[in-house]
């Protein structure tokens, strides 16, 4: 499995109140002053079971911003130091039945030398499943390896040695090697057989940049030590059978549900100059 293993940051979004220049999931933004906030036009965006929307645009939403040092991890495109996405908060049919992102690198520096200083719209309608709750984020570096990616011979290889695995120890091989939640890197979160992207300009398979999911780490392995459920003895439960502090547990990811535990996932290519980037959803 060595040659398998990858760097990923895991963000840990809890709701909280961060502000514009902080690393977060949901609003607010570090936004420039002069460049009008993204509203959606599309006329097949729709509120499933609902009425048409209408023809007036809508806003986007905020959903990722993440700044250089707190994820070293993560490779900026050259003079930018701060990554933000937004997406529209109704369904787009022909878009993967998804919430139409859009993605910003930016400098800080210039940014907040011409930071807006009013409220960006509100969306006039909106599909709760795509509206994140402000969220800090916890940016943790860890070591993950392939659910879905893993390489069919290698899984054959295995899947006898992960069976014996789980009955003498007690964890199936995807509750400690895998990461099914919001993160940066790795591999994505896929809860349905991979659908890698291949770049239009150069044509090589694009990169995994991020995830953002509708499960967080609510037990097990990838679950941080301080929010652990205090009254479970850590000293006989092993680490990927830990359960969280139910005191916290309401705090934990942005709120959205994605369809049925699904995720938006992001990749890019770095090949090209202008660092082109797309998106895959499952539900």
């Amino acid at each position: 499995m060595a040659g398998t293993a990858r760097e990923v940051t895991l963000l840990y979004p809890r709701a909280g109140q961060p502000g514009p220049c902080d690393s977060s999931v949901g609003e607010p933004l570090l936004w420039p002053a002069r460049e009008p906030w993204p509203m959606c036009a599309e006329p097949d965006h729709y509120k499933p079971l609902d009425a048409p929307v209408g023809p007036e645009p809508v806003a986007m939403v905020p959903v990722v911003q993440l700044y250089a040092r707190d994820v070293p991890g993560l490779v900026f495109p050259t003079g930018t130091d701060l990554l933000q996405i937004l997406w529209c908060p109704l369904v787009h049919e022909d878009d993967q039945y998804a919430a139409n992102p859009q993605l910003h690198w930016r400098n800080t520096a210039l940014t907040a030398a011409d930071a807006s200083a009013g409220t960006p719209p509100r969306p006039h309608t909106a599909e709760e499943d795509y509206l994140p709750r402000p969220c800090t984020v916890s940016p943790t570096p860890a070591v993950e390896y392939p659910n879905w990616d893993l390489p069919d011979e290698l899984g054959e290889q295995l899947g006898e040695r992960f069976e014996t695995l789980q009955q003498e120890r007690g964890f199936d091989y995807s509750e400690v090697a895998t990461t099914q939640q919001s993160k940066v890197g790795g591999y994505p979160s896929w809860t349905q057989p991979p659908n890698w992207p291949d770049c239009t300009g150069c044509g090589t398979r694009m990169e995994h940049l991020l995830s953002i999911t509708a499960t967080e780490a609510g037990m097990g392995r990838w679950l941080p030590l301080d929010e652990r459920n205090p009254s479970q003895d850590h000293a006989v439960t092993p680490s990927w059978r830990a359960e969280a502090d139910p005191a916290v547990l309401d705090t934990f990811g942005h709120d959205m549900v994605l369809g049925d535990l699904g995720g938006m996932y992001f990749f890019v290519c770095r090949t090209c100059p202008d660092t082109p980037y797309t998106h895959r959803y499952d539900r």
